[in-house]
């Protein structure tokens, strides 16, 4: 089968000299990263079998999406892993299967950790395991912009994107945890691309390589399931401080006290950014406008005249003229914006991108407006600053719609807010009868029950029109879970798209 393929032969240019060419490569995993993998690395000449624990009935879809390609599927509860991983050159998997995640499927997590043990004992016939998202920044030759944290993460990524955009001379891309991967994408760019990374804790764990500007939203707490405490799960996300291209730029968000902690990781330059003051060569908010200090551009770090774009003291653009809701995704723009900044995008462009963008789907998402309810999918809220975050975003009356699967965090602060900013809340999924108890505890006199989220939108758009019967304001149905969807749905995203069916259901009747 041959020698293992040593990763340090995996930087710009390999693939357009071969490297992959002729190699067995393992893939594990067949889900978007895995089928993003498989393609790739047969278009670039690898001998590939993809491995996943999900019977082929499963997976119909998947295969179908390889679109003809010479790849070797290993499929099913009785494949042994260990047949997937024998003879493989390289082993490259999807974010979900690391053998430190006990959510990893056993028999699996046992071979990977096999596998990692004798790589690490020097054995020359172990292969080398490396995520898709590690393979992407180790062969890229953009400058890439990875963001993370807790919550904010994805419309911080789709905001810094569309600003790079508005670069004509520097196309710009945008993928990761987002849902695109983006290692297929591999063969177009350019050092002229500019690739805005989403980054989750499931990805950053397996990073080897940084990225030439890292920024920061927040870090709470979640996944602890995969982390198993606070201080490990933080510990996870440090890790991209800790990669920054020593060159590049990390942004921190100086209002979190975690994040704001992470300096410490780097050598590189820090720019921060925060709801109020303006710091020293970082942003602030002044005035009602976001405004910047002296944050020069990555290319030319001394200029600093009148005319640049990170000059001292410049006005950016009023937050009136945002174009997505709420106080936290103030610090959002700020966050996009340092990014931005830092590639010398002009605040006039900055001010026109950001004012025209309208969020992403599923996070704080206008559905509707029907007879006076408006109607909001914020079904990626699963975590309770998320929730928070969404009820602070909108004036009451709030009608809030949550429930699913049980996360395991402590939501105690959410039950005060939900008690202080909703009118009322349609419990739905596993959670539902204990986030009643929560809410009503909390102070939230009215609330209901629903078996299921067609009816939980029905009920909720009743009590709305109740509460703008009484008061005259547009009511808001918010959907904001606070739970995970696996109780009832695939995912978030079916979540949020059956709340929308409902939702244009509940028009069409009106």
């Amino acid at each position: 089968m041959g020698a293992t393929l040593d990763p340090a032969k995996l930087v710009p240019g390999a693939l357009a000299e071969g490297v992959f060419r002729g190699r067995p490569v393992s893939v594990l995993g067949f889900a978007r990263s895995g089928i993003a993998l498989g393609r790739f690395l047969a278009d670039a000449g690898a001998i590939v079998t993809v491995y996943d624990t999900r019977p082929p009935g499963e997976l119909a879809l998947a295969a179908a999406a390889l679109e003809g390609r010479p790849v070797r599927l290993l499929l099913g509860p009785e494949v042994d892993p260990g047949e997937a991983l024998a003879g493989a050159s390289l082993v490259a998997t999807s974010p979900s299967i690391n053998p430190d995640y006990p959510t990893t499927e056993p028999r699996l997590r046992s071979a990977l950790s096999e596998l990692v043990a004798r790589r690490s004992a020097g054995d020359p016939g172990a292969p080398a395991v490396i995520s898709e998202v590690d393979l992407f920044l180790r062969l890229c030759p953009s400058p890439t912009i990875g963001i993370s944290g807790t919550k904010g993460k994805t419309t911080t990524s789709a905001l810094a994107y569309a600003l790079l955009a508005t670069d004509q001379d520097h196309p710009a891309v945008l993928g990761g945890n987002i849902g695109v991967p983006l290692v297929e994408r591999l063969p177009d760019l350019t050092p002229r691309h500019r690739v805005v990374l989403e980054l989750s804790e499931l990805q950053l764990p397996t990073l080897s390589r940084g990225t030439t500007v890292a920024a920061y939203t927040n870090v709470t707490a979640d996944h602890l399931d995969r982390h198993g405490s606070l201080d490990a799960y933080r510990a996870v996300k440090r890790r991209l401080a800790e990669l920054v291209d020593p060159a590049g730029a990390l942004v921190l968000n100086a209002d979190d006290p975690v994040v704001a902690g992470y300096d410490a990781a780097t050598t590189a330059r820090v720019v921060r950014y925060r709801q109020g003051e303006v710091t020293p060569g970082g942003l602030g908010i002044a005035h009602g406008w976001i405004v910047a200090d002296a944050i020069a551009p990555l290319d030319e770090p001394t200029r600093l005249d009148a005319g640049s774009a990170g000059s001292a003291g410049g006005r950016i653009m009023p937050l009136a003229e945002l174009g997505v809701p709420g106080a936290h995704n103030v610090s959002n723009a700020l966050a996009a914006t340092a990014v931005a900044l830092l590639f010398g995008i002009a605040p006039e462009s900055i001010r026109r991108a950001a004012g025209e963008f309208a969020g992403v789907e599923h996070r704080l998402e206008p559905v509707a407006e029907v007879d006076g309810v408006r109607f909001v999918n914020d079904s990626q809220g699963t975590q309770p600053d998320a929730v928070i975050a969404a009820l602070r975003a909108f004036e009451p009356p709030i009608v809030l719609i949550a429930g699913g699967r049980d996360k395991g965090v402590d939501l105690a602060a959410l039950a005060k807010v939900v008690g202080e900013r909703a009118a009322a809340a349609v419990l739905i999924g596993e959670s539902g009868p204990a986030l009643e108890r929560l809410f009503r505890d909390a102070g939230l006199s009215s609330t209901e029950r629903a078996a299921t989220l067609e009816d939980a939108v029905e009920a909720a758009d009743a009590l709305a029109r109740e509460l703008r019967g009484a008061t005259g304001a547009t009511a808001t149905v918010l959907l904001s879970p606070a739970a995970a969807s696996f109780d009832m749905f695939a995912d978030y995203e079916a979540r949020g798209r059956a709340f929308k069916a409902a939702v244009a259901q509940l028009a069409r009747k009106a």
